[in-house]
């Protein structure tokens, strides 16, 4: 039997670990992580579990691939952060999952009914009612619909956050917005690339205001941003995530792994624990087959199949029959004891050392001209002309085309 004090204990040491960390850096976030209660929206899984800051997958569709999940709750914080919701405003969230995040958004909100959450499955939304009513939460009106269209019987809203990953953002959620309000979207933005990027209204369209490095469960319905999974072993212990704007042949890659390896080394160099998001940004802009997430088991590594990057794997690529993936090596260690770690690029396949090559020189290029700049995001309202040799490029969308530029 849970207790009331035990998950208080629990809630409260997981918030007073976010805010020591600086994720959660604002009052009102934290009293909102502080008095919700995370178990009761995640029924069946251990309590330990429920405050762990992890996430917890709730929903897979007929073939077993994940397609809802409690976020992880330093990404919950992090993006609520970024949303900087104020007392009193009206707010809508796309991918109402558990239903946490909109008791959370009330919390913040205050007693009134300004939070609409909308779900295209009509269980999660069934069940998102069920945990805000256990959890006491009766101020969020929960909407079965396509979240690509939004709520338009509710607009404008001060604040719109999705907490599902977007490939564009829709035309619905820029309309319904206030002329001053504040949208968070996870965007897609090329291959596994992906942040949470908070977008305002500015004259000439829509500019950042800042961006977290963030991947979600894709939106599903009409802005459906699909993935598909290319297996490199008979094993299926080497996986490539392969996205809508990529192309992978996965007969022509059957054995990659078992070419000969060429390993190309490029002097540049990341501290222990340093992101490496702004390089793979870059890969992701610059590489005609956009990084994608090669998913690694570690029985692959221990029978010498791969030598990725993470303990989960590595960004790669591919050309034709041709595989690159990232890799690193620890540098000897400086005078002050301290480490650098390496980067480097794995090649397989038939002229496989090309396809590395052409990897390390985009590092290299990144890591002497653009390592130290700032990246911003626009969605301008006219066309906006690319220019790669100056850092300027223009990722292609349907309705809403991003620019991401290197200042």
């Amino acid at each position: 039997m849970i207790t009331h004090s035990e998950a208080a204990d629990l809630r409260i040491t997981l918030v007073d670990r976010l805010c020591a960390e600086n994720v959660i850096r604002s009052s009102a976030v934290a009293a909102a992580m502080r008095q919700t209660p995370r178990h009761l929206f995640l029924p069946g899984v251990p309590l330990q579990g429920t405050y762990t800051d992890s996430p917890v997958y709730t929903k897979t569709d007929d073939c077993g691939t994940k397609i809802s999940a409690a976020s992880q709750p330093r990404i919950v914080a992090k993006m609520l952060e970024q949303l900087d919701v104020r007392p009193g405003q009206r707010v809508m969230e796309v991918g109402a999952g558990t239903g946490y995040n909109a008791a959370l958004l009330a919390a913040v909100v205050g007693d009134s009914e300004r939070v609409v959450t909308i779900d295209v499955d009509e269980d999660l939304v069934d069940g998102a009612r069920r945990h805000l009513a256990a959890a006491g939460v009766t101020t969020v009106d929960v909407v079965l619909d396509d979240g690509a269209l939004g709520h338009p019987q509710g607009a404008p809203y001060d604040r719109i956050i999705a907490t599902v990953g977007a490939y564009e953002t829709p035309t619905a959620w820029l309309e319904q917005l206030a002329p001053d309000g504040r949208l968070v979207v996870p965007l897609r933005l090329r291959g596994a690339a992906s942040r949470s990027v908070i977008f305002e209204r500015y004259d000439g369209g829509w500019r950042d205001q800042g961006s977290e490095l963030a991947v979600f469960m894709p939106l599903r319905g009409i802005g459906d941003d699909a993935r598909r999974l290319v297996s490199l072993t008979p094993e299926q212990d080497v996986i490539l995530q392969v996205h809508k704007d990529q192309e992978v042949d996965a007969a022509a890659l059957a054995g990659v792994l078992e070419t000969e390896r060429r390993k190309i080394w490029t002097d540049v160099f990341f501290p222990p624990m340093v992101s490496y998001e702004w390089m793979d940004l870059w890969l992701a802009c610059r590489l005609d087959n956009a990084i994608m997430r090669m998913n690694v088991q570690p029985t692959a590594v221990q029978r010498g199949a791969v030598t990725p990057m993470f303990r989960w794997g590595a960004m790669a690529t591919t050309d034709g029959a041709r595989l690159a993936y990232l890799t690193t090596r620890p540098a000897p260690a400086r005078p002050d004891g301290s480490r650098l770690y390496e980067v480097g690029v794995i090649g397989h396949g038939p002229n496989g050392e090309d396809l590395a090559h052409h990897v390390s020189k985009e590092i290299r290029t990144w890591d002497a001209s653009y390592r130290s700049r700032t990246v911003r995001f626009e969605i301008p309202d006219a066309p906006v002309e690319a220019d790669p040799s100056a850092g300027r490029f223009v990722l292609v969308r349907p309705h809403h085309p991003i620019t991401v530029t290197w200042r």
